[in-house]
C-alpha cells in the first residue's frame, strides 16, 4: 500500500495525549455508546454499566474530557440540532468574512493560522518533503498527526470501530503526497495533539499552524471550511455559492472529502441542504460526536 513512499520509522508511540491509554479508551467507547444510542436518550447509569464505572466516575470522567456531561452531549447530538445549524447559514459565511471570524470561537480558543504550498510544490507531490507523523490519542479515537518544519499537515483518525487499522490510516494521508518521505516521530507531532485535544489546553493560548497542501479548488474550499464558526454548519452549495462557483457543488463535496486535516479544518460542520448529515470520510458516529461537542459547548458558552 505504501510501496511508492520512503517509511522510516523511530521512537516509541504515545498511546495518549495526556498519558493515561485508560481514560482515552473510556471516552472514546463512551461516544461510541452515547452516539449509536442518543434517540433512546440513554441515563447516566446505563452509560456507567457500559462502561464498568460507578456513575459518579463516569460523569466526572466524560466532563472533564468533553467539556459538557453525558446528558448535555445527547442533547446536544440530536438531529434537530444539526438542522437548527444550517438555519442561519447563508449568513455566516459571509459575516465570518467580514469580520475575520475564521478561528474565532474555536474549541479551546485554538488560534489557527495557515499557509497553503505553492502551485508548483503541490505538483511535486511532495517530492523533497519531509513529513513526521504520530499516532495519539484524542476524544474521538485515535488520531494520526503528520507535521513539515513548517507546521501540521495533516490528522486523520483511525476507524478502529469500521475495521480500519493504524497502517490504514496513515495510508490514508500518506498517499496525498507520494514522493514524500514519512518518519515516525512522535514527538515532533505530540505538541500539536495536546493543543488540539488536550482536556486541560489553555484557552486563548493554543497555537496551531497548518500547512495546506492541496489543488487551487480544494485549498479555497478547505479555507472556507474554517471560516464556519463552532456551533454553525453549511451546506455544499453555500461553500459553492461563497467561492464564486455556484454550480460547483459536487466538485465542494469531493474537495471537502479530501480534506487532509480533520477537526482543525471543520469538514464536519457540512451538511446536506435538508440538514442531514450527509457522509464523513471518518464515519458518520465520529460526526454526530464532533457536532455533539462544539454545538454542547457553544450552548455553554453562550448560556455561561
Amino acid at each position: 500500500m505504501l510501496d511508492h513512499m520512503a517509511i522510516r520509522s523511530g521512537g516509541t508511540v504515545p498511546t495518549a495525549v495526556d498519558g493515561d491509554g485508560g481514560d482515552y479508551r473510556l471516552v472514546r467507547t463512551a461516544i461510541g455508546f452515547l452516539t449509536e444510542n442518543w434517540a433512546d436518550h440513554p441515563s447516566l447509569d446505563a452509560l456507567a454499566d457500559a462502561l464498568g464505572l460507578s456513575a459518579s466516575h463516569c460523569q466526572k470522567l466524560f466532563k472533564r474530557w468533553c467539556g459538557l456531561s453525558p446528558k448535555a452531549f445527547v442533547q446536544a447530538i440530536a438531529l434537530d440540532h444539526a438542522r437548527a445549524m444550517l438555519e442561519d447559514a447563508a449568513t455566516v459565511l459571509e459575516t465570518a468574512h467580514e469580520t475575520g471570524l475564521s478561528g474565532g470561537g474555536r474549541l479551546h480558543d485554538l488560534f489557527v493560522t495557515h499557509e497553503a504550498m505553492s502551485p508548483g510544490e503541490y505538483k511535486r507531490r511532495g517530492e523533497g518533503l519531509d513529513i513526521a507523523f504520530g499516532f495519539h490519542a484524542s476524544p474521538f479515537g485515535e488520531a494520526v498527526l503528520m507535521a513539515t518544519p513548517r507546521g501540521l499537515c495533516g490528522l486523520a483518525f483511525a476507524n478502529d470501530d469500521l475495521g480500519q487499522s493504524r497502517a490504514d490510516a496513515l495510508a490514508d494521508l500518506s498517499r496525498r503526497w507520494p514522493k514524500a518521505v514519512f518518519t515516525e516521530n512522535p514527538a515532533a507531532t505530540v505538541g500539536f495533539a495536546r493543543d488540539i485535544f488536550g482536556p486541560t489546553a489553555p484557552a486563548g493560548q493554543a497555537s496551531t499552524r497548518l500547512v495546506l497542501i492541496g489543488s487551487d479548488f480544494e485549498l479555497r474550499v478547505w479555507e472556507t471550511l474554517m471560516k464556519i464558526p463552532v456551533g454553525h454548519a453549511v451546506s455544499y452549495q453555500h461553500i459553492a455559492v461563497h467561492i464564486g462557483q455556484p454550480t460547483a457543488s459536487r466538485a465542494v463535496g469531493a474537495a471537502v472529502g479530501r480534506n487532509p486535516l480533520s477537526f482543525v479544518v471543520p469538514c464536519h460542520r457540512v451538511l446536506r441542504a435538508d440538514g442531514n448529515l450527509g457522509g464523513y470520510h471518518w464515519g458518520l458516529t465520529r460526526k454526530r460526536a464532533l457536532i455533539g461537542w462544539e454545538k454542547g459547548r457553544s450552548d455553554q458558552s453562550r448560556a455561561g
